[in-house]
């Protein structure tokens, strides 16, 4: 796979560092995300999403969810156990993990459950009213049409 050099791009606009980085990691670039652990992103919804991590051998003390400027970070660190046994075959990942996961405008996280060893993040898209299409009534003859905001949601309706 070919790698692109993005540093040029980066002297000659502002505000898309964000579109960068995460094109950089879509490359296979440094950042890029590792395979552990596995999940699933579900549309439950029109405007609901679920995102289903796998952390088997996780506790809730030992995970960590956060949301920062359009990213969702869901962190996973195991306290230190001593083994009173000896394990022969370990294929049960417990190590620590990071998993990050970009968020569109208006994604806001509306809770998370631990359940059967899956951690589920629900989320919803809540746009503003104010960025809601509206639809426009044309007027006829000299005098446009004024715009009532009762009419627009009727005939969005």
């Amino acid at each position: 796979m070919r790698h692109y050099d993005l540093t040029p791009l980066y002297r000659s606009t502002v505000g898309f560092d964000r579109l960068f980085s995460l094109l950089d990691s879509v490359a296979g670039g440094e950042n890029a995300s590792p395979g552990y652990p596995p999940y699933n992103i579900e549309r439950t919804d029109e405007n609901a999403y679920r995102i289903t991590v796998a952390v088997a051998g996780f506790g809730e003390n030992d995970l960590n969810i956060e949301v920062k400027e359009n990213a969702l970070t869901v962190r996973g660190e195991k306290a230190a156990e001593e083994r009173k046994t000896e394990v022969l075959h370990q294929g049960i990942a417990g190590r620590a993990f990071e998993r990050r996961f970009q968020l569109a405008d208006h994604v806001q996280v509306t809770g998370a459950s631990l359940e059967n060893g899956l951690l589920h993040i629900d989320l919803v898209r809540e746009v503003p009213e104010a960025k809601k299409p509206r639809v426009i009534p044309i007027g006829s003859g000299a005098q446009p049409a004024a715009i009532d905001a009762k009419v627009v949601e009727k005939q969005a309706a």
